[in-house]
């Protein structure tokens, strides 16, 4: 495990160097910046190879060549034919992991972030969630690949961190790889997908942690 970094500072290469789901929760608390906007970070999910839920479960394709390649670049996908979502890449090459970013709180850049998401959105859902996190951040299929080193900054360490089912995706639905952190009012809700078995008993998921 690696020695958290000092509030302020900005998270290297091999903070992302390493598996997903060691990655994900020390997300938390971070921010983000970019297009004049930043946020921290209050909710993400872990991806990897072996997930039937990841984007690389089947292999290294164009769109997801990113996930495979050096640690701490910016995977960016389109869903749902509308929004684009945001996720980093971790562990070394080829890999196929990634860190889904899923919600936080603007922080700086307020009035351009409202620009991009309209000025009737409330504040508190300017990013909660991951389309609209990439939205306020300006994000889109043309920035897949770019480098987050030195976008991405250490904040105070967030206690508690909360591990729960990931949302809205169909296989492997019960894996606790979703990580939030507690009575944080910019988490966003959590959605089963209407395809996902039967919720699993909560004594199950500790299988994914």
């Amino acid at each position: 495990m690696t020695e958290r970094a000092a509030p302020g500072t900005a998270l290297d290469r091999s903070f992302f160097a390493r598996d997903s789901l060691a990655v994900a929760p020390e997300l938390l608390g971070c921010t983000v910046s970019a297009n004049g906007v930043t946020i921290r970070v209050t909710e993400v999910e872990a991806y990897r190879q072996d997930d039937p839920a990841s984007h690389s479960f089947r292999g290294p394709t164009a769109r997801t060549a990113v996930m495979f390649g050096p640690p701490g670049f910016l995977y960016i996908y389109f869903t749902y034919g509308m929004h684009f979502c945001a996720n980093v890449s971790c562990g070394p090459d080829g890999a196929g992991a990634a860190v889904l970013l899923r919600a936080g709180e603007v922080v700086a850049g307020t009035e351009a972030a409202r620009e991009r998401r309209g000025e009737r959105v409330s504040f508190r859902d300017l990013a909660r969630g991951p389309a609209r996190l990439a939205q306020a951040l300006g994000w889109d299929r043309s920035d897949d690949g770019a480098d987050l080193v030195g976008s991405v900054v250490a904040g105070s360490p967030a206690l508690p961190v909360l591990a729960g089912p990931r949302t809205g995706i169909s296989k492997a639905a019960d894996l606790t790889w979703r990580f939030w952190i507690a009575d944080d009012r910019y988490v966003s809700p959590y959605k089963r997908h209407p395809k996902a078995p039967p919720a699993a008993l909560l004594e199950r998921h500790g299988e994914g942690l």
